[in-house]
């Protein structure tokens, strides 16, 4: 088995999609990059703490290629903007890598480098570092869509609305 690490705006989406991928075998929502240790939920929204929201994914590489979570990662969120993911914004939502092994690294920033290729006109901002301290976010944050039976996140859809043609 083997551990990614990626923050991408609001974990629970993040984590509702990552835990559809054949081979991904856990996933656990925490923080991850910032200064303040074991820092709480609402600690880390003041965005005094540093931390990122993050998922730490385990999957099992003969199922599920670091390229693979890699795709969903950029799929799962908007790269092109500094701390914002839809309606949420702030440092914690900042898009991050946070590779485990140099052959992680590679990967990640070959992976960058291809999706700033499908931005021609706006920057990739996406941060891509060794993975710090990861501090496990509290019980009721794990698994949160799944247990309020939703499958998306309302930033989620507030922010395909905010896309979508205004219709008169």
């Amino acid at each position: 088995m083997e551990t990614a690490t990626f923050g991408a705006g609001c974990f629970w989406g993040v984590e509702a999609g990552f835990r559809q991928v054949p081979g991904v075998v856990g996933t656990q929502v925490g923080f991850a990059g910032g200064t303040t240790a074991n820092p709480s939920y609402k600690e880390v929204c003041t965005g005094r703490t540093g931390h990122a929201e993050v998922l730490e994914v385990t999957y099992d590489p003969a199922r599920a290629s670091y390229d693979d979570l890699l795709d969903l990662f950029w799929a799962s969120h908007n790269p092109t903007t500094r701390n914002r993911q839809g309606l949420d914004v702030g440092t914690q939502y900042r898009s991050v890598i946070f590779f485990h092994t140099p052959e992680q690294e590679t990967a990640a920033l070959a992976s960058k480098q291809r999706e700033q290729e499908k931005h021609r006109f706006k920057q990739v901002v996406t941060e891509v570092l060794p993975a710090p301290e990861f501090y496990r976010a509290e019980e009721y944050h794990q698994r949160y869509l799944e247990k309020a039976g939703r499958s998306s996140c309302t930033v989620e859809l507030a922010e395909r609305e905010l896309e979508a043609p205004i219709r008169s």
